[in-house]
């Protein structure tokens, strides 16, 4: 990749975080959501996990306030209890399969921390998966990554 065609791809994607990247957003939130309601309870704390987690975010924290992101997991929440809703929140996810690495593994990663609130179960294990193989990503890397990482 040429200098220019970095710089250019650096502006882009600082444009694109303040003006709010709706599609990484959805897709966060999306991710998040389908861990919440993997195990069938819907916890408070997880809840607000996935809050901190998206706005931990550097793209995600500069375009949208917290009352916007909660909006958004509630309606994403919502779709996730039914198995159609599942599915649009996959289509959300796939919407930025082709995004770079570092956006796809912020995803994968905040959906993480969510469902590692109280130990990660075998339901939400099988959400991570799903979440990795949209997304291309090596999900028992990452959760070694990130537990060693402390994250």
């Amino acid at each position: 990749m040429s200098i220019v065609q970095d710089a250019f791809g650096r502006f882009k994607q600082t444009v694109a975080a303040y003006a709010g990247d709706e599609a990484l957003m959805r897709a966060a939130v999306s991710a998040s959501a389908n861990v919440i309601v993997a195990d069938g309870e819907v916890a408070g704390a997880e809840f607000e996990a996935a809050i901190a987690g998206l706005l931990a975010d550097p793209i995600l924290e500069k375009g949208y306030d917290n009352l916007m992101l909660a909006e958004e997991l509630y309606d994403a929440i919502g779709r996730a209890r039914t198995r159609a809703g599942r599915m649009r929140n996959r289509l959300l996810i796939e919407a930025v399969a082709e995004r770079p690495l570092a956006q796809r593994q912020s995803v994968f990663l905040i959906a993480a921390d969510v469902a590692d609130f109280e130990g990660i179960s075998p339901q939400e294990h099988d959400a991570l998966d799903e979440v990795a193989v949209v997304l291309s990503l090596d999900k028992h890397g990452l959760l070694a990554g990130a537990a060693a990482g402390g994250r």
